[in-house]
């Protein structure tokens, strides 16, 4: 069994039906489930995604700076973050957001050993603000934080069932790939 985990969640998981922002209901059993989790005695990190509340791409192609674009991405995820420290405190489980940018008086600043402190003591820990930095992913940015805080496994909770050989959402005619390899993805340049 896992002693730490980090796991990622979407934006969109958030949203429940509406297709848009956060569904208290979706977001309450949520931190149900991270709850049990942590009764298990498992120290869990979290990183949430900002997609259900922002979606920079569509913003750049209509001109907007993607820098200006991920930067409002960022703050999405903050966002997501405080809304799942506020769901997990009313189920009586000890939390903290940390951001990647700073936003005094808001959240906490991101330092990986305060992270690790806080998970030794049982709190969740939230990463918030991707990276820090435009042009990563919070997929990106949940590799990074897993692995600055040793956790056991990074697991993402997603709305696909795998790697596909395109966007399943917008091409029905993508197949999963049962098995990869690094060069697989290389190759047939996965966007992964």
């Amino acid at each position: 069994s896992y002693q730490r985990i980090l796991l990622k969640l979407s934006g969109e998981a958030l949203q429940g039906k509406e297709g848009f922002g956060i569904d208290a209901q979706v977001l309450d059993r949520m931190a149900q489930e991270v709850k049990e989790l942590v009764e298990l005695g498992v120290q869990v990190g979290l990183v949430i995604g900002g997609g259900n509340l922002f979606r920079g791409a569509g913003l750049a192609e209509a001109g907007m700076n993607r820098v200006v674009g991920d930067h409002m991405g960022m703050l999405a995820t903050v966002m997501n973050g405080l809304a799942m420290r506020d769901a997990l405190h009313r189920a009586y489980v000890n939390a903290r957001v940390m951001s990647a940018i700073p936003l005094n008086g808001v959240c906490d600043n991101y330092n990986w050993a305060d992270a690790i402190s806080q998970l030794r003591q049982g709190r969740v820990v939230i990463f918030s603000a991707g990276t820090g930095n435009p042009f990563f992913t919070t997929d990106s940015a949940a590799c990074l934080r897993g692995i600055e805080i040793e956790a056991d496994v990074v697991l993402k909770a997603t709305k696909v069932e795998g790697v596909y050989t395109d966007d399943p959402v917008k091409n029905p005619d993508a197949t999963l790939c049962e098995q990869l390899s690094y060069q697989d993805v290389l190759e047939k340049e996965l966007k992964v």
